[in-house]
């Protein structure tokens, strides 16, 4: 865990296609080892991070498509 904590500071953050150009409530991802991914903030990128497993990760995004955090 703590290499995955390391990677953070230098991983390649992106934001969402469908965020608007004001920012908003955005979060940012960045793919780490292991297929792992990083969550941020993108109004606070120095701020905490969340690290998700990729089974845990997997499991996000079948919910976003699924329509389970509407």
């Amino acid at each position: 865990m703590d290499e995955l904590i390391r990677e953070l500071a230098t991983a390649a953050w992106r934001k969402s296609a469908r965020s608007g150009p004001d920012g908003g409530n955005c979060v940012e991802v960045a793919e780490l080892s292991g297929g792992h991914r990083g969550v941020r903030d993108s109004k606070n990128p120095t701020g905490p991070a969340l690290i998700f497993t990729p089974s845990e990760w997997a499991a996000f995004i079948g919910g976003v498509k699924n329509g389970e955090f509407d």
